[in-house]
């Protein structure tokens, strides 16, 4: 073999060893979700990626995997805590029973619209992201769902017609509602409620008209009952000592590209809600404003509930209340 020959091949190693050194540097992430690909939540998560991936030149790659694909809605939190996954999305509300703050966002007609939402999570952030940190996770960013509604195959009046329905529970607060009327809970999934709703395992729930769009609920039941009653949010975070694995360059980038995403998540939420309650009404659902009797029914259920869940938080609760009261 030459000599020529040889420094070809020299040069040729030395451009492999070159292309090979991003690919050692580069990290990668998993970010499990329970949503659909289609859902905002998602295509937020997306963008997020996306953003990350260009802030961070290749640096940081995440990679998402909606639907429940990867680990099941309530499994997501644990699988960060056990690195299983470097991040993941949950409905925060989903483990209240960890921790009663996780609960705030549920607590029924406590916060019914959006810029009351916006304040509830200023006034509980801090406490949540410590909440969280304590269990070896960093959040980085909150997106809303809409206003939480009924569904149902019958007409409500009052909450007295709420009984003995198969009722579609997925946090606390959904199963104390169901204990309060009389009617059968049924815990469901996001990810399984198309099949337990063409199955009939669900026929009374109370969720958002986002979640009703996603599950084709029009094909199920006939009527939507707009109660407004609280506005739920999912949570982004990632494993503390993933993050703190990260370059500070690279922390930053992901610091960044979190709170950008939350912006645009609370602007995607209120954009897609009147989108949403059309595609309802579209696809012949009877959508509506509940009557008195049933608003000052639900009304009641929502006191009760705002007095268990202040019992559970104790003072970081009234605290929480306390400031966002004075917003």
């Amino acid at each position: 073999m030459g000599t020529s020959t040889l420094a070809g091949l020299g040069f040729a190693a030395a451009a492999l060893l070159a292309t090979a050194v991003p690919s050692l540097a580069e990290t990668q992430w998993v970010l499990p979700s329970a949503y659909p690909p289609a859902n905002y939540h998602v295509q937020n998560l997306t963008q997020f990626a996306a953003d990350v991936d260009a802030a961070t030149k290749g640096e940081l790659k995440i990679t998402i995997h909606p639907n429940a694909a990867l680990f099941k809605a309530p499994d997501i939190k644990r699988a960060v805590q056990t690195s299983q996954a470097q991040a993941g999305e949950v409905l925060l509300s989903l483990h209240e029973n960890e921790n009663p703050v996780f609960g705030v966002d549920v607590v029924p007609f406590l916060a019914t619209s959006f810029d009351q939402s916006k304040k509830l999570w200023a006034a509980s952030k801090e406490t949540v992201a410590a909440a969280l940190d304590a269990q070896g996770l960093k959040l980085l960013y909150a997106t809303p769902w809409p206003p939480q509604g009924i569904f149902t195959k019958k007409d409500l009046v009052t909450v007295a017609d709420m009984k003995g329905l198969k009722w579609r529970a997925y946090n606390v607060g959904t199963s104390r509602i169901a204990e309060l009327v009389g009617a059968q809970p049924v815990t469901i999934q996001a990810a399984e409620l198309p099949q337990a709703l063409a199955t009939g395992v669900v026929d009374g729930l109370m969720t958002s008209s986002a979640t009703g769009v996603d599950s084709k609920i029009w094909e199920s039941l006939t009527h939507y009952y707009d109660t407004q009653a609280w506005i739920p949010k999912n949570v982004i975070f990632v494993n503390k000592a993933s993050f703190e694995a990260l370059d500070p360059a690279v922390q930053t980038a992901v610091l960044e590209a979190a709170a950008n995403a939350e912006t645009r998540g609370w602007e995607l939420a209120a954009a897609k809600t009147a989108s949403y309650m059309d595609q309802l009404k579209s696809n012949g659902m009877s959508v509506e404003a509940p009557g008195d009797d049933l608003k000052n029914g639900l009304g009641e259920i929502g006191s009760k509930l705002t007095q268990d869940w202040l019992t559970k938080a104790g003072d970081k609760g009234t605290a929480i209340l306390d400031a966002y009261k004075k917003m």
